[in-house]
């Protein structure tokens, strides 16, 4: 509980302040999220390092306009793109090369969102729709328990917590709805992605199971590996920055 906390206030304060403190969080994170999914894939350590050097290029460029004097999102896409495709190409493994996508494109997706004129809040929905379907997730999975959701995959989740997950992040969008103004898009597709959300913490745990240990990575105490913190925000991130994106495809 202790760690939870100590992560959601350095993620709100970095949230808050945005810019340059925002960003390098974010490049951190993704480093580290690299290197624990190449540990998943049990590469060489050289591997590893071209994959995390392949990364770090694309996160550079997405670096605020005060350091980089203009910020180009589409050629960040573009650029993560082709990291992808070196890091195949160079370590002969193309799952290093998804791991570029997997750890880069939610970083590139918080960060476009945190720019944005309501930024702030867009990019505080996509993360604390993470956190409440955790939450509730865990709740309701202790209190009614019940059948399991993927008992190969993650023994430990029900159908229970699913729902219970879900409805807590509908609560908490709906209030961002009426307090603060969050779009009604945004506000219907919450129960979705929190869903999506859930999926993506399978989707690691498949990842785990596939390489045979129990966490991703030992540097949280009590929680694991950065992975299994940002699982569920994998996947909910980029599709919460196409819910931006979308409307000014139509203009």
């Amino acid at each position: 509980m202790i760690a939870s906390v100590a992560m959601i206030a350095v993620a709100s304060a970095a949230l808050w302040f945005g810019g340059i403190a925002f960003w390098l969080l974010a490049v951190v994170i993704a480093l580290f999220m690299m290197a624990e999914w190449s540990d998943l894939q049990k590469v060489a350590s050289r591997e590893k390092r071209v994959a995390q050097y392949g990364l770090s290029v694309p996160l550079a460029v997405m670096a605020p306009a005060s350091l980089v004097l203009e910020e180009h999102h589409f050629f960040s896409l573009g650029l993560l793109v082709g990291a992808a495709f070196f890091v195949t190409i160079v370590t002969r493994r193309s799952a290093l090369g998804q791991g570029v996508i997997y750890c880069g494109l939610p970083v590139l997706a918080l960060v476009f969102l945190r720019r944005q004129d309501e930024g702030l809040l867009w990019a505080f929905w996509a993360l604390a729709l993470v956190w409440a379907t955790d939450i509730g997730a865990f709740f309701a999975g202790r209190t009614i328990g019940g059948p399991k959701l993927a008992p190969r995959l993650s023994p430990n989740k029900t159908w229970a917590g699913l729902i219970g997950g879900v409805m807590a992040a509908s609560a908490l969008a709906l209030l961002l709805h009426v307090y603060y103004g969050l779009p009604w898009r945004m506000t219907l597709a919450t129960p979705l992605l929190a869903a999506l959300a859930q999926g993506g913490d399978l989707y690691e745990s498949w990842l785990k199971r596939r390489a045979g240990v129990k966490d991703s990575g030992n540097i949280l105490p009590g929680h694991g590996g950065v992975l299994d913190r940002l699982d569920g925000l994998v996947p909910v991130a980029p599709v919460a920055a196409l819910l931006v994106v979308v409307p000014y495809l139509y203009r």
